[in-house]
């Protein structure tokens, strides 16, 4: 079973439109991955809900309630500083070098440029499902 952390833009793409981030979610709801979180990302889950879409404030706690049921909490111990164009975009980085994760799935394009972070392949939620599909994660 593949550690995956997943960009705070797939949980927010999947709780609002759906597709291709949702059914991510759901392969660790079913656990056929082990989706980490960390504090931060779930700080920033809820604060982009609440700002920029609007969401009631119980609504989006239920939400992270939610996240809290099908995923596993890390909390990252190094400090990295490896992305400039949006600092916010390590903390990713580090849940995944804490939870040891094989993959990180975003949307972002800036986080989606290094390829590799430490090992760890960097996707699109769609490059992963096709990857997921072929069998590619099917090893571990």
């Amino acid at each position: 079973m593949p550690n995956v952390v997943a960009d705070t833009n797939v949980y927010i793409s999947a709780f609002n439109f759906g597709g291709p981030p949702l059914e991510i979610l759901i392969f660790a709801i079913r656990r056929e991955i082990a989706l980490f979180v960390s504090p931060s990302i779930l700080k920033e889950i809820e604060g982009v809900l609440l700002r920029r879409f609007g969401w009631p404030g119980e609504q989006a706690r239920e939400v992270l309630r939610t996240i809290r049921e099908f995923t596993r909490s890390v909390d990252p111990k190094e400090k990295i500083d490896a992305l400039k164009e949006d600092e916010s975009d390590n903390r990713i980085l580090e849940c995944a070098v804490e939870a040891k994760a094989h993959v990180i799935i975003t949307g972002d394009k800036h986080v989606q440029a290094i390829g590799a972070f430490r090992g760890i392949a960097i996707m699109s939620p769609r490059e992963f499902l096709d990857a997921y599909s072929a069998g590619v994660f099917s090893a571990l």
